[in-house]
């Protein structure tokens, strides 16, 4: 179907299985490219991010990139804490606000997050060449699919039975 080869690794393997092996993938590949610039992958998450924020005016606080990021934010400021120590990142308290601290990058973190971000948009041509390359229908409809997955809220009670077996009782 599509001519989409299936690994036989892989055949019978759950969604759940496949996103996760899927993001583990992203993840050490990300990992490897952005290392020679002294980067983590979540390091580069935080500097395209806020890169990407500076851009648009946005000078966020801590919490406001962990919301965009998905990270947590206690561990934002780890991360943030370690970029200002390499000189990629500055941290200044709020003046409205005591608590929060705002983010940006220096110039040499700009030009750090310039370089990843060019990396990391070539792994991506490569991830996505198998459905056509990142301009292809076939990403926009893959693109569409796991933003519906990311917004579909999660009711994270462990304790439940599964959907079909309550339906077969």
């Amino acid at each position: 179907m599509y001519g989409i080869r299936m690994n036989s690794a892989f055949e019978g393997a759950t969604p759940g299985f496949l996103v996760w092996r899927l993001s583990m993938k992203w993840r050490v590949a990300v990992d490897r490219a952005v290392a020679p610039l002294g980067l983590t992958h979540a390091q580069y998450s935080l500097v395209a991010s806020l890169y990407d924020m500076h851009r648009a005016g946005q000078r966020p606080s801590q919490r406001q990139l962990a919301d965009h990021t998905g990270l947590e934010a206690l561990y934002v400021s780890k991360l943030a804490r370690a970029l200002e120590a390499t000189g990629l990142l500055e941290r200044t308290r709020d003046p409205r606000d005591p608590r929060a601290v705002r983010l940006a990058l220096t110039e040499q973190g700009r030009e750090v997050a310039r370089r990843a971000i060019k990396v990391v948009q070539g792994l991506l041509e490569q991830l996505l060449e198998p459905l056509g390359g990142l301009d292809s229908t076939r990403t926009g409809e893959f693109t569409r699919e796991l933003t519906a997955l990311l917004d579909a809220p999660l009711d994270l009670l462990t304790e439940r039975e599964p959907k079909h077996e309550k339906e077969q009782s």
